[in-house]
């Protein structure tokens, strides 16, 4: 998970990284190890940071991953609700309600065509 970038162990201290502490050039074609916590919150801040458009811009890259990641959110929603973490259950609550939308916005993104070169 540290190779991953979503984990920091530093001085027998392990923690997972904030949001906003991920890699904001983060691109799940050329990433091999995606754990489903890392999708969802990726899609959590592209859904804040570019709305529904750019949370399925990003759902269009990483496919049926995506469906885990919505399901690891509302399973975080509920423990932060019932833990009282009223900021981090409404985060996640926001992808899960958003979710529809935002996967039929994702199918209608094409995947760019191919480079093509042309011989003369």
């Amino acid at each position: 998970m540290v190779e991953a970038g979503i984990l920091q162990a530093q001085s027998g201290k392990v923690r997972l990284l904030k949001r906003n502490e991920l890699q904001t050039d983060w691109d799940p074609g050329h990433d091999t190890r995606m754990p489903d916590w890392e999708i969802a919150q990726y899609l959590i801040r592209s859904l804040d940071q570019d709305g529904e458009v750019g949370a399925a811009e990003l759902l269009a890259k990483v496919g049926d991953r995506g469906e885990n990641a919505r399901d690891l959110a509302y399973r975080l929603y509920s423990l932060c609700d019932r833990k009282g973490w009223t900021q981090e259950a409404i985060v996640y609550n926001s992808l899960v309600i958003s979710w529809p939308e935002i996967n039929r916005l994702a199918s209608e993104i094409q995947p760019s065509a191919p480079h093509q070169t042309s011989f003369l």
